[in-house]
């Protein structure tokens, strides 16, 4: 394999002492985390998923499941599409409300802390703490060749295109930061992507709040006119 494929030791080692220091923290969180969704849903607390890795290897993502048992995944389907075939900036389909949500998931997937059960792929080598989003495998599906290079590294919690801008980039700009990441990563690229995680995570959550605040303006805007009208 070439340079661009191997996963450095350095990344290894990193990823094991960040999780011991958060360790303390991450657990009683993941707790109450546990006992809200067994408090607003039934069904299993954590939600197994097949995503596509390091070389395309295919394992099962762990999440805290913030959706209700049974919901169907075509509109997200439809939604990936219509956002890799845009230049339309990578919006979730929750942003504007989702019914498929359980009640506290939008909080949880907005945070990212419905991904602290990922900690457990990176323990297992399936994930690093920092790296490219895992992708789904219909995802990959559709990736052109040149963006295939994303796989030349092990996916992460957190990563460049999280630090970048996120949900206001495009798809063609989350794939362009994900490869220079894959082929510029080093450890102090790395810390410097952890540092900035939480103030990026802290900025998304503000951004999200703004726009639903705008949405249910606009809707109460609408229906006062309507009431005008009548």
């Amino acid at each position: 394999m070439n340079g661009h494929t191997d996963i450095p030791r350095w990344k290894r080692t990193l990823d094991i002492i960040v999780i011991l220091l958060i360790l303390p923290l991450v657990l009683p969180l993941a707790a109450l985390i546990v006992v809200l969704i067994r408090l607003v849903s039934d069904g299993p607390v954590l939600f197994r998923q097949e995503r596509v890795g390091h070389q395309g290897r295919r394992f099962m993502c762990l999440k805290f499941r913030t959706m209700f048992v049974g919901v169907t995944t075509t509109t997200h389907q439809g939604h990936l599409e219509q956002l890799i075939n845009s230049a339309q900036p990578m919006v979730k389909l929750d942003s504007h409300g989702d019914s498929r949500i359980i009640p506290c998931g939008s909080l949880l997937r907005m945070s990212g802390l419905d991904e602290l059960p990922q900690f457990i792929n990176v323990l297992r080598g399936e994930m690093s703490v920092v790296g490219p989003r895992p992708c789904l495998a219909y995802e990959c599906d559709k990736y052109l060749s040149w963006q295939r290079e994303r796989f030349n590294t092990l996916p992460g919690l957190t990563g460049l295109w999280q630090v970048s801008g996120k949900n206001q980039t495009t798809f063609t700009e989350m794939m362009q930061l994900d490869i220079h990441y894959t082929r510029n990563k080093t450890l102090w690229l790395d810390l410097a992507i952890i540092v900035k995680t939480i103030p990026a995570i802290l900025g998304q959550i503000w951004l999200s709040r703004k726009k639903r605040q705008m949405i249910l303006l606009g809707e109460r805007s609408r229906r006062s006119y309507r009431t005008v009208l009548k």
